[in-house]
């Protein structure tokens, strides 16, 4: 290739610090082939360098320099895109900014009218992008700064004025098109000829009514397909102009010109060109209607953005729009409404419903000191906070922006899709001219019965001739190809899937993730703060003989009034709450986690703590203290060994809370054995109801802890868990998922998202369970708002669904069109002399595209089969309680 085609580019770099930098960013990029003449400017922050397009691209030159450890800065754009009705719309907007030298990637969303656009600012400029955009026959405008809402509002107005439109040109076509077919259909209405006159049968007359049809509701396809060919593109409107103009001009033709040569006075297919105008606005119409309800979800999250703020100024109060508060803002908040942005609470008391967020199902108090998020509703008292997160930085513009991003993603299963639909348009109008050649010079003079009709049209065959014959099939050919079901039945079922998923806490970043989550095998769970509460607490509180004897439980019981089993069972409770206390207050002011799992698990019962009289903290043994008057030991079997007191009686029980995973710490009051106190990890509430679910769904679970094995196999076999991996360093983790992996299963990795990131990046779908609202920073690829690990669960069944419907589409859209382009270009005919009619390839047309949306809207009915029963339309759930161990006749 010669010098004339290699191109300049400079390119900005961002991380170069020194003159090392420099060289190993120029060493880098000239590594490259077809790169020439690198000159890296330290002060400037640019790469200067000569490249030939054909061997390289800005893609890899970014990722020479992202392997070295620079970067070159990259920005996002939205740009709403005005004018696309299939998918090969979206192959050419996506055609025309990948073609900009500067942009990265631009991924078109067909059922939001959007374009994604990643690129380099120094190369490209927006106006470059937009006109790119126009000069492919669409219309772009930048996404505003104002809020995703706007953004919002003017996508439904766009859309209700569309609705608005087509509905006008349907009310058009439909009501002159039932006039051209009574005219056409006239010799066939028998008594009702008598009062319908008779000049409406006349060819004119007809090809008059029919005329305003094609110019008006049909003028869009025509005035579009211009547009489209003025700049190479060629779409739908192509499709529907080609068929309609063909079936108008042949029959005006024949009409004023039946010696013309194209099939006389039999030939004029004016009803055609009527109806199936009619059919394809109906089709627009339908679509228009349908479309939008897919996006429901972003719409919902929207609502909850409030719009005003009463915020206090210079000591006054003013209401202002919210998106005009600024960080540090002082806001005032009275009862029924709603937060306006992100902040802290500086004075006041109040309860607030978050459950349209977090799913929480009861209103979370709030006082001086703690956060509250914007778009949650303030329900009791009123109360002032400092705006601490606005705009784009608020939970909710967080989790608008995620879903939207997943909206706009693309699923590695739309790639046939999306090649199919880009190909469709041509592919198709080359079938349509070898049907017409076919049918000409072969096929009417071998197979043709004069006797057979179209569906649908009220001529026999054998009237229209050899060219109105080969020209209305392939007409029906043009007219009854759909690339708009194959371009949405992923697309628009993505969207409906992210968007149920939001609704019930779970955040997917891309349709990737989804399209992975459904074919996900094993499920790993980090123990700690996932299947377990990740703080110890009491669980167990054994008394011995000795202890059940030298223990003033103060009851006073009359063993006639209750069952001796019962006055049993009451000392035994009494007496453990009054060991758990002496325990609790010789480790009162103890800073060991068991010190502290033990002062915590008498508070929580209510045990007024006593203050020790002394105390003495025996290292990697346990603590002696003084209480009540008495002396109490309290440690672990070597501490009792060592000072020669005999737990014999109570070392099989020891033994068996040590098997169940639990840590047993032995209690010796004045120098004799008085009962265990056992503590652990617990489990979370729903962490075995959520593994009993994941078995049913057919997927094995995991386990993956640092805990000794012997503790994590115990809590393996309360929870369920199918496979354990125990003693694994926190770094070692993403090894673990890695060796599944090269197993051949398909693994998710369920974790908190910070410590587990390089497991949850490992994995091919990683869950980071438990965020809050702060989803932004979180690793994975889904987020679980809620800690609930029935959200995985939740995360699967809508994964399922969604791909489930996916697959529906694609089914539906290429089955549609494998048997009906055969059966509109006359395959069957020789078989069956039967043969559709123009018109009817439109309305088939028109029900395939809708019938792709109203199967992706089923979507909207579905619920998990772990109900929560929260999200945006509840403002609360119940909550089962699971029995505490505690709550056992030997336990507290």
């Amino acid at each position: 290739m010669g010098e004339s085609s290699k191109l300049e580019l400079s390119l900005p770099v961002s991380g170069m610090t020194c003159a090392s930098c420099v060289a190993h960013v120029e060493g880098a990029l000239q590594a490259l082939p077809g790169v020439s003449n690198v000159v890296v400017n330290l002060g400037a922050n640019k790469a200067s360098l000569v490249y030939d397009p054909a061997q390289v691209g800005l893609a890899q030159m970014r990722r020479a320099i992202d392997d070295v450890g620079y970067a070159v800065p990259v920005n996002d754009l939205t740009l709403d895109v005005r004018g696309m009705t299939c998918a090969s719309c979206v192959a050419h907007v996506e055609g025309a900014l990948k073609e900009l030298p500067g942009v990265l990637n631009a991924t078109v969303n067909l059922g939001m009218g959007t374009a994604r656009v990643q690129y380099v600012h120094d190369l490209v400029t927006v106006s470059q992008m937009k006109r790119a955009v126009h000069e492919a026959g669409y219309e772009a405008t930048e996404r505003g700064t104002g809020t995703s809402a706007d953004a919002v509002d003017r996508e439904r107005q766009a859309r209700e004025e569309e609705i608005r439109r087509q509905g006008r040109n349907l009310i058009i076509a439909a009501a002159v098109g039932l006039v051209v077919m009574i005219g056409t259909f006239y010799d066939m209405l028998g008594p009702l000829k008598a009062i319908i006159p008779e000049f409406l049968s006349y060819k004119w007359v007809i090809g008059l009514l029919t005329t305003p049809i094609v110019l008006g509701p049909g003028r869009q396809f025509f005035v579009n397909s211009w547009r489209g060919l003025k700049h190479g593109v060629t779409d739908m409107n192509l499709l529907y102009a080609t068929g309609i103009g063909a079936a108008y001009g042949i029959a005006v033709i024949n009409t004023l010109f039946p010696t013309a040569g194209f099939g006389g006075e039999g030939a004029t297919f004016f009803e055609s060109a009527a109806l199936l105008t009619a059919f394809i606005v109906l089709g627009r119409w339908l679509e228009a209607l349908t479309r939008g309800r897919t996006s429901e979800a972003i719409r919902k999250l929207m609502k909850l953005q409030p719009k005003i703020a009463h915020v206090i100024r210079a000591g006054q109060e003013v209401v202002l729009p919210a998106d005009e508060v600024e960080s540090g803002d002082l806001i005032i908040v009275r009862p029924g409404e709603s937060i306006p942005v992100d902040g802290a609470v500086t004075e006041g008391y109040s309860a607030v419903d978050e459950s349209m967020l977090t799913g929480e199902s009861l209103p979370v108090e709030k006082k001086a000191g703690d956060s509250v998020i914007g778009g949650t509703l303030n329900k009791t008292g009123a109360f002032k906070f400092r705006a601490t997160k606005v705009g784009k930085d608020t939970a909710l513009a967080q989790i608008i922006k995620l879903v939207e991003d997943a909206q706009a993603s693309k699923a590695p299963i739309q790639k046939l899709a999306d090649w199919v639909a880009g190909h469709f348009i041509l592919g198709v109008h080359a079938l349509a001219v070898l049907v017409f050649v076919f049918w000409f010079f072969l096929g009417y003079q071998a197979y043709f019965n004069p006797d057979s009709s179209f569906i649908l049209s009220p001529y026999k065959l054998g009237a229209i001739g050899v060219f109105g014959f080969s020209l209305l099939l392939s007409v029906t050919v043009l007219v009854i190809s759909c690339p708009c079901a194959v371009g949405l039945a992923t697309p628009s079922a993505m969207m409906a899937g992210t968007g149920k998923a939001a609704e019930y806490g779970v955040l997917f970043k891309g349709a990737e993730a989804i399209e992975n989550a459904s074919k996900l095998q094993t499920i790993v769970f980090d123990k700690t703060g996932t299947l377990t509460k990740g703080e110890p607490s009491v669980t167990d509180v054994v008394i011995s003989d000795f202890g059940l004897g030298i223990l003033d439980c103060g009851l006073d019981l009359n063993p006639t009034s209750a069952s001796q089993s019962a006055i049993q069972s009451a000392i035994e409770n009494q007496k453990s709450k009054i060991l758990l206390r002496l325990a609790a207050s010789a480790e009162k002011n103890s800073e060991h986690p068991l010190g502290e799992a033990i002062v915590r698990g008498a508070q929580t019962r209510g045990l007024a703590l006593a203050d020790a009289e002394s105390f003495d903290s025996i290292p990697g043994h346990g603590v002696e203290a003084r209480v009540d008057g008495r002396n109490l030991l309290l440690g672990n079997r070597k501490l009792m060994r060592e000072r020669r007191i005999d737990f014999a009686p109570l070392m099989s029980q020891a033994e068996q809370l040590e098997g169940d995973g639990k840590t047993v710490m032995f209690v010796a009051l004045d120098g004799t054995p008085a009962g265990l106190i056992a503590v652990a990890d617990t489990l979370k509430e729903h962490s075995a109801a959520a593994v009993a679910q994941l078995h049913r769904l057919g997927l094995e679970v995991a386990m993956i802890t640092g805990d000794n094995r012997r503790t994590a196999e115990a809590i393996a076999r309360q929870v369920g868990i199918d496979r354990v991996l125990a003693e694994v360093l926190p770094q070692d983790k993403a090894a673990e998922v890695k060796q599944l992996q090269t197993l051949g299963r398909k693994v998710a990795m369920v974790g908190d998202g910070v410590n587990d990131a390089p497991a949850l990046a490992q994995a091919d779908v990683g869950m980071a369970i438990g965020s809050g609202t702060d989803v932004a920073k979180e690793t994975g690829d889904v987020i679980l708002i809620k800690d609930d690990i029935r959200d995985v669960v939740v995360t699967l069944e809508v994964a399922k669904a969604t791909m489930r419907k996916v697959k529906q589409n694609l089914f539906w859209a290429f089955v549609y069109n494998t048997l009906g382009i055969p059966l509109a270009a006359g395959l069957f005919y020789p078989i069956m002399s039967v043969i559709i009619s123009p018109e009817l390839a439109g309305l088939l047309m028109a029900v395939s595209s809708v019938t792709v949306t109203l199967n992706t809207l089923l979507l909207k009915r579905f619920k998990p089969s772990v109900r929560h029963d929260r999200g945006w339309h509840q403002s609360s759930h119940g909550q089962g309680v699971a029995k505490s161990p505690l709550a056992d006749t030997a336990t507290i």
